[in-house]
Parts: structure tokens; C-alpha cells; sequence
């Protein structure tokens, strides 16, 4: 029974004043936690405390704990006129329903928008937790006024959302755009849809851990997963280890063929990457352009951007609330 302080309020008015951006809720929720933020245009205003995915045994259950947070942020920002919610799997934005989601269990067939709308009384908009990254970067990030781009989150697994011709790329199903379930080798590991030599199979940050991991101990040397994770292998690289520094240029050999095959089927105008390695910099960026600068028509590299994504780790909260401003105003 739902509690009687959990009773959907009215929805706040949709814009502020003319010349002030509105303020939505954004929610970026993943296999370990729910992230919160109050969003105006690309800032964080405030962050909510986050809830842990795993405490709640079910998906109304969670749903009803995020509806709790997003009230707690409209006690404290009454001119929150919207909610939005990125997932981290297969969600059809339009009915608003998960379909499946990756690493949490029992979310299948979840009409998630209209149930978030119930308990909030607010507009409300869900979507696969990278399209809201990618629409972050192409409204108001490192993406913004071009009309044709790749987006990729780099970490656990590869995300991506692709925009062609000013719109997003959504394919019959709304699941277009699943780049780290490409193969870079048809005769590789067998991907979790029994797809062979799926991309983040091999460039996910366990997958590249292992792979130091592996490397030290060919060269005599016992490490933890731990100590090859990203940060560790940057650190280490930058400090001169050729092991760590042969690793990132694995990787980056790795995500240069993603990033070709792309190329020549979108010809988008840039590839925006995001996520952990991404803070690298030019330890992934330069052999990266190397690598792809020897795959790709000469003009046509010429014409390409290779950039950092400009969020970070925020991208998905400010693309979820600006999805649900989107949605509001359509």
C-alpha cells in the first residue's frame, strides 16, 4: 500500500520565467545505484541522495523509493516541472515501457513511465541511460550544434546513442545504436546474445583489467584487478611502464575499429566519448586518431572529430532531465 505521504502531487507549472531555464528531475539509474539531480539547462543545481538498485526487491518497489526522492527534491525546488530516467537497457522511450534491463533482474515489461508519472504527478520520460548521455552532448555538450554524431560511454559495458541528419537514430524496435554488441571478430568470444567477438566483450573496464592482468603476470609480475583498473593503468602508464602503456594502445587499436566500421556506415561529423577512460586523455586520443587516421578516406579523417565527452559522469542525469523537458514541450 502505498504510503499517504506518497500521494502524487500536481504538477508544477512548465516554465519559469522566459529568459530562465526550466528545472526537471533527472534520475540515471544503473546495476548499483540511483543517481538524483535537480537539472537547469546543463547545470546541476543539487544532487539527491542516491538509493542502492539492489535493496529493492522489485521494480514497483524501486520506482515507488526514486518517486520518494524526486518529492524530497521538489520540497526544496518547487519549480521542478518534470522527471526523466535513464536505464541501463532495452527501453522503448515511446510507450514508455522497459523491455529488459542488463544487470538488474526482474525488470521486463515495465510500464516505467506512466507508474513513475503516477507516483510523482509529474511529466515524465524514461530512456536507455546512453541515448540520454548522447542527448546531453548533442543539446548542450561537446555535440552541440551538429547534426550528425556517434556518442559512446566507455565502462563496464559500451554504451552509445547516434544521431543522423538532426535526429536520433532510434530503428524499428527504439534499439538502434547498441555499438558494444558490434563484432570486431567473427570468430571471437561468444557475446551475451551468443553474438561472437561483441565490442564490450573486449574493451570494457573488467575486460581491459583482465588483460593487463594477464600481461604483468606474463612479465613475471602478480597484480590484482584492482590495481589494473583504468586509473591504475593510467597512472602507471604516464609513470613510464611500457605494460600499462601497451594496454592503452590495445585499447585504443580495439575502439579504432568500432569507430571505422561506424564511420563508413554513418559518416557522422564526430565520435563523442565518454565514460572512465575517456579521462585519459591523450593516452587513448592520440593512438586513437593514429589507428584511425590509417583506416579512414584521407578527406574524410580530415573532416572528423574525435572528441571527450563535456559531462562526464553527469551526462545521463542532465540528458534524462532534458528529455523530459523535450517531451514536455512536444
Amino acid at each position: 500500500m502505498m504510503n499517504p505521504d506518497s500521494a502524487p502531487r500536481s504538477a508544477a507549472p512548465s516554465v519559469l520565467a522566459a529568459d530562465t531555464p526550466a528545472l526537471a528531475v533527472g534520475v540515471d539509474m544503473g546495476g548499483t545505484s540511483v543517481k538524483f539531480a535537480v537539472v537547469q539547462g546543463a547545470d546541476i543545481v543539487h544532487k539527491g541522495a542516491p538509493l542502492v538498485t539492489a535493496a529493492y526487491a522489485t521494480p514497483d518497489e524501486l520506482l515507488e523509493a526514486v518517486a520518494g526522492r524526486v518529492r524530497e527534491l521538489r520540497d526544496g525546488y518547487p519549480g521542478v516541472c518534470a522527471v526523466g530516467m535513464g536505464l541501463p537497457g532495452f527501453v522503448d522511450h515511446r510507450a514508455g515501457r522497459v523491455d529488459s534491463l542488463t544487470n538488474v533482474p526482474g525488470w521486463h515489461d515495465i510500464m516505467a513511465r506512466d507508474r513513475l508519472r503516477e507516483l510523482t504527478g509529474l511529466p515524465a520520460a524514461i530512456d536507455n541511460d546512453a541515448n540520454c548521455m548522447a542527448f546531453a552532448e548533442w543539446k548542450l555538450g561537446a555535440g552541440q550544434g551538429m547534426n550528425d554524431l556517434v556518442c559512446l560511454t566507455l565502462g563496464t559495458g559500451v554504451g552509445s546513442g547516434l544521431i543522423v541528419n538532426g535526429q536520433f537514430l532510434r530503428g524499428h524496435l527504439g534499439a538502434a545504436g547498441e555499438i558494444g554488441q558490434m563484432s570486431i571478430d567473427y570468430r571471437g568470444r561468444i557475446g551475451h546474445y551468443g553474438n561472437r567477438g561483441a565490442v564490450e566483450d573486449y574493451i570494457g573496464n573488467r575486460e581491459m583489467a583482465m588483460a593487463a592482468q594477464l600481461a604483468y603476470a606474463a612479465a613475471g609480475e602478480t597484480r590484482s584487478l584492482a590495481q589494473c583498473s583504468p586509473l591504475e593503468l593510467e597512472n602507471a602508464a604516464r609513470a613510464g611502464c611500457p605494460i600499462a602503456q601497451q594496454i592503452w594502445q590495445d585499447f585504443a587499436c580495439k575502439l579504432a575499429c568500432v569507430l571505422m566500421n561506424c564511420h563508413y556506415v554513418l559518416n557522422p561529423e564526430a565520435f563523442i566519448i565518454g565514460g572512465g577512460v575517456a579521462k585519459a586523455g591523450d593516452l587513448l586520443f592520440a593512438p586513437l586518431r593514429r589507428y584511425l587516421r590509417a583506416q579512414l578516406y584521407p578527406s574524410h579523417f580530415a573532416q572528423l572529430k574525435i572528441l571527450p565527452a563535456r559531462f562526464g559522469n553527469e551526462a545521463g542525469l542532465i540528458g534524462a532531465a532534458r528529455l523530459a523537458l523535450t517531451a514536455l514541450s512536444d
